[in-house]
């Protein structure tokens, strides 16, 4: 009865370029060759959701990464260097961020359960929520580009931040390019001195250090294989602080970006006011015959009482009554936006910003405890002062358009009425009555919204202007071409001829000559100047602990998708230790090697190599020096490693291929015990200077037997494996990247259901040669994607049967 039982299979599409299984569920993440995020269920491997590939995030899946509680799946694109963070549930892009690099490879590490900690972080992490509203949503066409403050997620930055808990997702890529950052959204670390392209990172749980697997490319030679181990003590050290900044730093920095979308919102409230009157104005302009200009021409009229023929024209024929009042109300809307989006938004998001800056300063001051991260008291109290000047700012724009309101609906009222005159419609009593003040209003409208020489039309191409109002939202470094009249302001007078007052630091700063977009480049200018030192003194306090040489890869394997190629990292939290397992196939074809390191780099562990024999008789345990001598004659087959993963702290997963001259070569997944591979005795002695491959004599061997705990793999030629120890899953990949099967690991097959397997795999017997013909199109054309496979699909489900008839439509493309 075969080991492990079989739950799903599928021909896929398009090729496969990287699988995660979910560390939480029973839930396979996949990237393929079409830039398309799958998430496939194990159960009969059904498809939950697809995301297509986009211009805002980009079309090159590089890698991929689930947060440690299975909520949030993150996936690097290379085309548009950025990492994107994706809910599970939905398919929605929560948020994303930008990279120097292509990311190569992603870790996503939780911090070991330290009970004490977390209960002293629960009685003060969300007291922020006791003082300070939530946040009103955006608008619907902006909370799409962050649904972090979407109408459903208006706690948003809570759900992303997750448990209390620390977590850190560690991004790397190309020029030993390494940053860390907290909860998968504050960088907390960019490290340098790491040499080569980033090929796979492991934290420790305890975050004393870190470990990287590089790939260093040199002119003559093949690519070297490098194992690097980074001390973080830092961030061990200092975990309770570390934790309680980042959580205050990423409010910040997603406080900042909702700032920038609200402001955003208002920009485009205040071009559709200045689109719609242009609209109504342009031709008029283009086609009038006299010198005169737009506001002389509104101004005769709210002189004399009559206009210009072509004024006439153009008020009656094409703006007409209606039409004024439907451009009027679309103006006060507009506006009201603004006004609104002010007083909600700008001042909520501020109000905010000034009070988890204050209890950061209040960290900072702390300097025995936050100093060593990099907390700036100086720095911060200088983001506090421009997040105040920020708020007076727009305090200013708010009195500015309450008077603009005045005036253009006092604007409106005398044209409707107007022209209902040179109609000789009814006016209505209420609307014939028109004061000094009305006619003020009306004078200041038409001085400040119509441009006043032909100059200002070449230069700007608009006909009206919004100025006032538009000033403040032009990102630009001029000076406000209208700055407020401050000559009557009794405060601004009292400050003036008060010595102590005028010079005082409790006071924030106005700029009265500058627009509210550079108040807040000035204010996000600081406080980056703040989010981004803790990351440059983290990443500075990360020194280099060891550099071991592994080999070369081979020529063979260069077109080997890197996403999947050995070394595999593990972490074993219990005992501390960083795992590291390879082959090299070219010195020794028949085994493995596991490699171990202490998490705390000055903890030594003696016998820190051995070599694992696959080739072991079954009934047989070994232990001997490396000394590269076959030991045929006692196997009945010769097998070589294609992909290794660690299934948990004492088993490994392998897929195994016969070395025999067999057409088929005969693929078999095995599940390796090591608990007594890692109990050897010899120690091997390192040569730092050379690489591993040139000193294999020596290396302990330790020879495996894993009995019943193996299923050879009929009608799909293996490759690769994803594997998940804690939901006790299995996902194997075929060499063309497309066929895949699932398994249970803890399950044997039923009779009944091998029963079936067999009738599967009967009447699918041609598939491995379809497989072939695939893989050779990959091979000369780049991979294949075309009709081959929707044919491949096709073939699966005929051969399958039931197990597919739920997911078989949803996956031919």
């Amino acid at each position: 009865m075969p080991a492990f039982r079989q739950v799903g299979e599928k021909q896929l599409p398009n090729p496969i370029l990287y699988m995660a299984w979910s560390p939480k569920r029973d839930l396979i993440a996949l990237a393929n060759t079409a830039g398309e995020l799958l998430l496939h269920r194990l159960a009969n491997f059904q498809r939950v959701w697809s995301l297509p590939p986009n211009e805002s995030t980009g079309k090159e899946i590089t890698s991929l990464a689930w947060r440690p509680d299975g909520k949030i799946l993150a996936f690097s694109v290379g085309d548009t260097k950025q990492v994107v963070l994706c809910d599970a549930e939905k398919a929605e892009i929560l948020h994303l961020f930008p990279v120097k690099y292509p990311v190569s490879c992603m870790h996503w590490m939780e911090v070991q359960d330290d009970s004490s900690m977390l209960s002293s972080f629960s009685e003060s992490e969300d007291e922020s929520s006791r003082f300070l509203p939530k946040l009103p949503t955006l608008p619907k066409n902006y909370s799409t580009t962050s649904k972090i403050f979407s109408e459903e997620k208006s706690d948003g930055v809570t759900n992303l931040l997750g448990d209390v808990r620390l977590n850190i997702l560690v991004v790397g890529g190309p020029s030993g390019f390494v940053e860390l950052y907290a909860y998968g959204l504050y960088k907390i670390a960019t490290l340098s001195g790491i040499s080569g392209t980033c090929r796979s990172l492991g934290l420790s749980s305890d975050l004393k250090s870190l470990s990287v697997i590089t790939e260093i490319r040199s002119t003559e030679d093949n690519p070297e294989i490098h194992y690097i181990q980074l001390d973080t003590g830092l961030l061990s050290s200092c975990l309770p602080e570390l934790t309680k900044m980042a959580r205050k730093f990423t409010h910040i920095s997603t406080l900042l970006q909702y700032l920038r979308l609200s402001l955003t919102c208002m920009c485009e409230a205040w071009e559709e006011i200045l689109m719609q009157m242009d609209l109504r104005l342009t031709k008029f302009v283009q086609e009038k015959n006299t010198s005169t200009q737009v506001q002389d021409e509104f101004l005769e009229l709210l002189l004399w009482g009559h206009a210009s023929p072509e004024l006439q024209a153009l008020l009656m024929n094409q703006l007409t009554v209606k039409g004024l009042k439907m451009l009027g109300q679309s103006i006060d809307s507009s506006y009201s936006s603004i006004q609104k989006l002010v007083i909600s938004h700008l001042q909520s998001g501020s109000e905010a910003l000034l009070y988890h800056l204050s209890e950061v300063k209040g960290m900072a001051l702390w300097k025995q405890k936050f100093q060593p991260l990099g907390l700036d008291p100086a720095a911060i109290e200088d983001a506090i002062v421009a997040v105040g000047s920020f708020t007076l700012k727009s305090s200013e724009l708010l009195q500015v358009i309450d008077k603009s309101m005045k005036n253009f609906k006092a604007f409106f009222r005398w044209l409707y009425v107007a022209m209902l005159r040179m109609s000789e419609d009814h006016v209505p009593p209420e609307l014939n009555k028109m004061t000094q003040k009305d006619l003020a209003f009306v004078a200041d409208f038409l001085s400040e919204h119509f441009s006043a020489n032909e100059e200002l039309f070449d230069r700007k191409g608009k006909y009206f202007n919004v100025e006032r109002v538009g000033q403040y939202l032009k990102d630009e470094d001029e000076d406000l071409v209208s700055p407020p009249n401050m000559e009557g302001n009794q405060w601004v007078m009292f400050v003036k001829q008060s010595t102590h007052m005028k010079d005082s630091p409790l006071l924030f700063p106005t700029y009265p000559q500058k627009s509210l977009h550079f108040v807040k480049r000035m204010m996000e200018g600081s406080i980056d100047l703040c989010l981004q030192k803790p990351a440059e003194v983290i990443g500075h306090s990360v020194k280099q602990a060891m550099c071991l040489k592994l080999y070369t890869v081979p020529e063979s394997s260069e077109n080997t998708p890197r996403l999947f190629e050995l070394p595999s990292l593990w972490n074993d939290k219990k005992a501390g230790m960083h795992y590291v397992v390879f082959c090299m196939p070219e010195i020794s074809p028949s085994k493995m090697y596991i490699l171990r390191r202490a998490t705390d780099p000055n903890r030594s562990i003696p016998n820190g190599l051995v070599a694992l024999n696959i080739n072991t008789p079954l009934n047989s345990s070994i232990s001997s020096i490396d000394d590269e001598a076959p030991t045929s004659n006692s196997i009945d087959s010769m097998y070589s490693c294609l992909d290794a993963r660690f299934y948990d702290d004492e088993t490994l997963t392998v897929i195994l291929r016969s070395l025999e001259d067999d057409e088929n070569k005969m693929r078999v997944l095995i599940q390796l015990p090591l608990n007594s591979a890692l109990s050897w005795e010899e120690e091997f002695i390192w040569d730092l200077t050379l690489r591993l491959e040139q000193q294999t004599e020596g290396i302990p061997v330790q020879g495996l037997t894993w009995g019943n705990q193996s299923r050879e793999l009929e009608n799909i030629k293996a490759q690769f494996v994803a594997v998940n120890g804690i939901r006790k899953v299995a996902c194997v990949l075929s060499a063309n990247l497309r066929h895949v099967r699932v398994f249970e690991m803890d399950a044997e097959e039923e009779e009944e259901e091998e029963e079936r397997a067999d009738e599967s795999q009967e009447m699918s017997s041609d598939q491995d040669r379809l497989e072939d013909t695939l893989t050779n199109q990959s091979d000369v054309g780049g991979g294949g994607d075309g009709g081959g496979g929707a044919e491949d699909a096709q073939v699966t489900e005929q051969g399958s049967g039931s197990i597919l008839d739920n997911t078989a439509g949803s996956d031919t493309h």
